[in-house]
């Protein structure tokens, strides 16, 4: 695969980004595609390695290691090196239908996971999937492509994320009549209205879209499933029903003051900045006024790097941002080998820019929020913090962050933005429909399987498996794709 001695011969070399002080002058990607000639030297230096765990997509120590999609990586890694454009494309759309999402927001558990990764750096294997679907595009390589039998039998899908649009995906291929439902007033759901424009731009999205509308997929927006249109509508009207709502509880913080004035979830706030910038270029302020103010973000993720970002685009004049957990070690430990997922520090686009700007690390690790303070008028002016300490739990023997007394500290705020995760389904949903929920509040289904105590209807994606990555929730689609499929037809020959 590639170059035998390519990892040897070239260096790693990914695709150059804007300087922070520039890119956070907009909201647009500010990643550079390296030329054709440096991406083929990039696939060069995927490995003849034996083993290719970069596609393993694996559980390994309770984190994923290589691709869920198992994504044929060292296959079109070696077709791109070797120029067969072409057919790195056709691999490339066997396993994932959406590289064009994965290529801008997947952490890459399959870097992770490359063998290269033991020695050196990994094979740029995220930026070489762009590279490929990004050519396809522009050579007019992606065409709408309907299915020439159709089967009459008629799926409903309630939810436009990337678990909906992958099953939408594959059963039209197979010849059903897909109509997915979406609640809000655009197609994309956690890619649309969770991830901001930076990292996946609007128009990438509706590029796809677009795609699946010519090959007979109905998408019907503003519809709120029990309000716009009752479960048993859809239950009547046709054959099955695949639920993949995402898992849209966000986590709250219960801390005396929580109803002061200037606390929003992060998923809220960061859907208002979204639907602000594509209706009227933020003319229209739809999300809270952040320019001046002093933001501290409560979660150490991805959503709350999102959040970060956003707001120093928004003109904040300072960000924090609070993490429960210890600060990572910057290399691995000994109890993290490879390929297991490495617990090492990252710092992402938002840190950098918040370095850049305010001149240190926004991040304060083992801190959580005591209390929020607030004015005599109910307005947040800023938040009592206490450090915390990983200690073992004397029933369980799991180790757990404890308060440590006598550590509170108090700092100013005009804004606090809580994007300390999801806790499951809207039981909402789960009652309209009358499926079961499990201990997790995820829809409840055996275990492998997909289909809900209810027997036509199915579940994918974070509202079955909880709160997760891309590339799980398009791998989960799939997989319920396929069950559909045969519960439909009597058996499956979707891949």
């Amino acid at each position: 695969m590639g170059k035998p001695t390519g990892f040897m011969e070239y260096e790693r070399k990914g695709n150059p980004a804007l300087e922070p002080l520039e890119r956070i002058q907009n909201f647009k990607e500010f990643h550079i595609l390296l030329s054709m000639e440096e991406r083929k030297s990039q696939g060069a230096r995927c490995m003849d390695c034996g083993v290719p765990f970069c596609q393993s997509g694996v559980i390994l120590n309770g984190m994923a290691s290589g691709c869920p999609l198992n994504n044929l990586i060292p296959e079109w890694n070696d077709l791109l090196y070797h120029g067969n454009m072409e057919e790195a494309l056709d691999r490339l759309l066997k396993t994932n239908n959406f590289p064009e999402f994965t290529s801008r927001v997947c952490p890459s558990p399959c870097e992770a996971a490359c063998t290269c990764n033991l020695v050196n750096n990994p094979v740029s294997i995220k930026e070489n999937e762009m590279g490929i679907i990004e050519y396809g595009y522009q050579q007019g390589l992606i065409k709408a492509n309907p299915p020439k039998v159709r089967t009459g039998k008629r799926v409903a899908i309630v939810g436009s994320g990337p678990a909906g649009l992958a099953a939408a995906d594959l059963l039209n291929r197979r010849g059903h009549l897909i109509t997915v439902y979406e609640r809000y007033d655009r197609i994309g759901g956690l890619l649309m209205y969770g991830i901001p424009n930076m990292k996946l731009e609007k128009h990438i999205i509706d590029r796809k879209i677009n795609l699946m509308k010519e090959e007979g997929i109905t998408f019907v927006v503003n519809t709120e499933i029990g309000k716009d249109i009752k479960a048993a509508q859809l239950l009547k009207e046709y054959d099955s029903v695949i639920l993949a709502c995402g898992a849209s509880k966000p986590r709250d913080i219960t801390a005396p003051g929580r109803d002061a004035k200037g606390i929003y979830f992060a998923v809220d706030f960061l859907r208002s900045v979204t639907k602000s910038l594509l209706d009227s270029e933020l003319k229209e302020k739809l999300y809270p006024e952040v320019k001046g103010k002093k933001v501290i973000v409560i979660g150490g993720g991805d959503t709350g790097n999102d959040c970060v970002g956003t707001s120093i685009r928004l003109g904040a004049k300072s960000v924090l941002q609070l993490e429960m957990m210890p600060k990572p070690s910057k290399e691995r430990m000994a109890s993290n080998p490879w390929p297991e997922w490495p617990k090492v520090l990252k710092t992402d686009y938002g840190q950098e820019e918040a370095i850049a700007v305010f001149g240190n690390d926004p991040r304060i690790f083992e801190t959580t929020v005591k209390e929020f303070k607030k004015d005599k008028d109910g307005k947040l002016i800023g938040v009592i913090t206490i450090k915390l300490e990983q200690k073992q739990d004397k029933k369980t023997g799991r180790m757990i962050m404890q308060p440590i007394k006598g550590s509170e500290q108090e700092l100013s705020a005009d804004l606090v933005l809580l994007a300390a995760g999801f806790l499951g389904t809207q039981d909402e949903i789960a009652k309209e429909f009358d499926v079961k929920l499990n201990e997790r509040s995820n829809v409840e289904t055996e275990q492998g399987s997909y289909q809900t105590s209810k027997k036509n209807v199915f579940t994918a994606g974070d509202m079955h498996r909880g709160q997760s990555l891309v590339v799980w929730a398009i791998h989960e689609g799939r997989e319920a794709a396929k069950q559909v499929d045969e519960y439909l037809m009597g058996y499956t020959n979707l891949i």
